[in-house]
């Protein structure tokens, strides 16, 4: 089986591959210019390679309005982005929310099936590394605002029978059980996707040896308040 480091690798190059053909067409951009100057601009609207690193964590974070054009920005630029996101260089929560509002899921098959593929390999890497690089709360509450669920990814980290993914696992709970946070838990920006009817049930499922007495103990309680 090919390394869970190596199939993201391969699946952002591919993401590249599936961009491509929008990275080297310059285009109109249009933007707030109070916040951007000409050459901002001007940068923005050229080949995608060719843009300053330090522009596109701006439009990785930026809200919709301040672009003439945003879904069409931000489909092009999508592969700078994940890889700044992967990479743990942005707020993953604060990226999710503009994925959502560009309509990711409704890009060509080709784009997105190669977004869906690196979901799926920096969720796998993550679970099989520890310590990592981005916190596991963090990634997961991404992925399910993104997606609009918890399923795909709970599923995997309960087959995914490592030490990595256990001290993940542990390091999730010290998290979400601060102040009984997980009995009304939010994930996204916005609070996009509401985590605790789907995590509740999810971790009172999980094999036992999984989690700790005392983390136990809370869940429970929890669960039956």
């Amino acid at each position: 089986m090919t390394d869970p480091h190596q199939q993201l690798r391969e699946a952002l190059d591919a993401l590249d591959v599936a961009f491509a053909p929008r990275a080297h067409l310059p285009i109109s951009v249009g933007g707030c210019t109070h916040c951007y100057g000409e050459e901002d601009l001007a940068a923005l609207a050229g080949p995608v390679h060719r843009i300053p690193d330090d522009l596109i964590p701006y439009v990785a974070h930026e809200v919709p309005s301040h672009w003439d054009d945003f879904p069409g920005l931000y489909r092009r630029v999508t592969p700078r982005i994940v890889r700044l996101l992967v990479a743990d260089q942005l707020l993953s929560d604060a990226v999710a929310s503009p994925f959502i509002a560009a309509g990711w899921r409704t890009w060509p098959a080709p784009e997105r099936t190669a977004l869906e593929n690196v979901w799926q390999a920096w969720w796998r890497s993550l679970l099989h590394s520890h310590p990592s690089t981005g916190d596991v709360t963090r990634v997961l509450e991404t992925l399910g605002a993104l997606t609009g669920t918890l399923t795909p990814w709970l599923t995997a980290w309960a087959r995914t029978r490592t030490q990595a993914a256990d001290r993940h696992l542990g390091d999730a709970l010290d998290w979400w059980l601060i102040e009984d946070e997980l009995a009304d838990l939010r994930f996204g920006f916005h609070n996009e996707v509401h985590a605790t009817p789907e995590l509740l049930p999810w971790l009172l499922s999980l094999e036992d040896g999984r989690i700790g007495a005392a983390h136990l103990r809370e869940i429970e309680r929890i669960s039956h308040g």
